[in-house]
């Protein structure tokens, strides 16, 4: 279980927002793209340590990117590259900000291990790494396996509540712990517990799809 699985009951106080962006005439793109820029945005705040302000913008940016897929369905804007783009654009955001906090230069595990600061930027990177394989791992298994139905121009997979960390738990991590001041501690937990919930993935569809074809 994880909050994406959730996502279609705990969206509705997004409406007032959702509701703004189609009386002004936002398309699903552009807020996608403001999605991005808000991304960006945090990334370069993180890198220059200031963990608050990019918190907020990082929150921003998720709440655009949770409400482009609605303003779609209302105005019925819904376009194939409309979802590929929201997977690019996330995926985007997820690996500059977990690397812009990685070069920021903020002590992750050092100021415990005495390791060199070199051990900081792996753990960084294991927290990009396990963000993006943990979301990879679901297009490749539509594209080999098959997933093709749609639910509200979501396509509907098992995968959806298979692994407790996801990018929303990812977001929320990075956001709190920024907003708080120990921006760290979400790199640690974004680092351990993406890759465990990948791992958690690819066990399921190796139960679930791992024994030989027959010819």
């Amino acid at each position: 279980m994880n909050i994406t699985s959730l996502r279609h009951k705990l969206t509705g106080w997004l409406n007032p927002v959702v509701w703004f962006f189609v009386k002004t005439g936002f398309t699903p793109n552009q807020i996608t793209l403001l999605s991005l820029f808000f991304g960006i945005g945090a990334a370069v705040c993180f890198f220059c340590q200031a963990f608050l302000v990019g918190s907020i913008l990082l929150g921003i940016s998720g709440v655009l990117d949770l409400t482009d897929g609605s303003v779609a369905r209302i105005t019925k804007k819904k376009t194939d590259f409309g979802a590929i783009s929201d997977w690019i654009v996330d995926k985007y955001v997820d690996g500059i900000i977990l690397l812009a906090i990685g070069l920021s230069g903020i002590p992750i595990i050092s100021q415990f291990t005495g390791l060199t600061p070199t051990a900081d930027m792996l753990v960084a990177g294991l927290a990009v790494i396990g963000s993006i394989m943990n979301t990879f791992i679901k297009p490749v298994t539509y594209a080999e396996i098959g997933y093709t139905c749609k639910e509200d121009g979501k396509i509907s997979d098992p995968l959806e509540g298979v692994g407790f960390f996801g990018r929303p738990e990812t977001m929320i991590s990075v956001v709190f712990f920024g907003i708080i001041g120990q921006i760290w501690i979400a790199v640690i937990l974004v680092a351990v517990c993406t890759n465990l919930s990948a791992l958690q993935r690819i066990i399921y569809l190796w139960k679930k799809h791992g024994e030989y074809k027959k010819d």
